[in-house]
């Protein structure tokens, strides 16, 4: 566990205890690690929680001008909602709130008026796809690789993880990313315009950290406009982002849903057929 909090006044805050993230200040850049590489830095209920706050610290912090998320070790950013937890409890285990709050991280990432990059180090699939997606922008390792698995595992995201991404890549390859659930390289991900750019592995965080020294230079305040006014096109997403999120809550706990999990976790392709309720 590591952290480091830079003295920014009174707007700074006490750093949380945490388990699953570290968070760093490293000049004018916050550094967000999803530190789980055991489980590939999918996330659980705790995880999305230690986000959430580690977010709302440098967006508190005045010395934080860009944000960094990436994930330890070298083989993930991020692989999603802990599919394994997700088989042994039925759910993405304990939290200070109760609730499993990947909804409000998501919006979080888009809110905080601060540029986000992502330093997308190995696999980003499932929602770990879809944080990177929301970044305002990304920088990829070489070894770096995309994709979805939602319909794979029983899951899937019909908010700003499909709504979004269509405003990125387009209507086809967003499609076509959801429905066949393929992995794609981090040099197919720059020419779709999925990412800005691709670097050697062992020059990632660098990169990223010149990225957000450059941004450092620029007026936060103009940052902040521009990036609200960008937000402002998709932001209706948000609704369809609050339907989907109550629409997974109950796809989840169906045959179908849990036949996803435990397939995962047993590691069997899934007969999803035999659990539809309806066609």
């Amino acid at each position: 566990m590591s952290q480091t909090i830079t003295d920014a006044g009174p707007a700074a805050r006490p750093a949380p205890a945490l388990q699953d993230i570290r968070y760093e200040v490293e000049g004018p850049t916050a550094i967000i690690t999803i530190n789980r590489p055991h489980r590939y830095n999918a996330f659980r209920g705790i995880t999305v929680e230690e986000l959430i706050k580690a977010f709302r610290l440098a967006w508190a912090d005045r010395s934080v001008q860009a944000v960094i998320l990436t994930g330890a070790g070298e083989k993930a950013f991020c692989t999603g909602g802990d599919v394994k937890q997700r088989a042994e409890t039925g759910d993405y285990g304990p939290t200070e709130s109760g609730m499993f709050e990947i909804g409000n991280l998501h919006k979080l990432i888009r809110d905080i008026p601060k540029p986000v990059i992502a330093a997308v180090n190995g696999v980003a699939v499932g929602g770990g796809h879809v944080l990177h997606v929301l970044c305002d922008l990304s920088i990829a390792s070489e070894t770096a690789r995309f994709g979805q698995a939602g319909p794979k595992v029983g899951s899937f995201d019909a908010g700003f993880g499909s709504a979004y991404l269509a405003r990125v890549v387009g209507e086809k390859r967003a499609r076509e990313i959801w429905y066949l659930c393929r992995m794609y390289d981090a040099a197919t991900a720059e020419r779709w315009g999925l990412v800005n750019a691709v670097v050697p592995a062992d020059q990632l965080l660098a990169e990223a950290t010149k990225w957000a020294a450059e941004i450092a230079e620029k007026s936060p305040t103009a940052l902040r406009f521009l990036k609200q006014s960008f937000n402002a096109d998709t932001d209706h997403q948000a609704g369809l982002s609050n339907l989907a999120m109550s629409a997974l809550d109950l796809f989840t706990a169906s045959p179908e849903g849990l036949e996803g999990a435990a397939a995962f976790a047993q590691r069997r392709p899934a007969d999803f057929v035999q659990q539809v309720a309806w066609h």
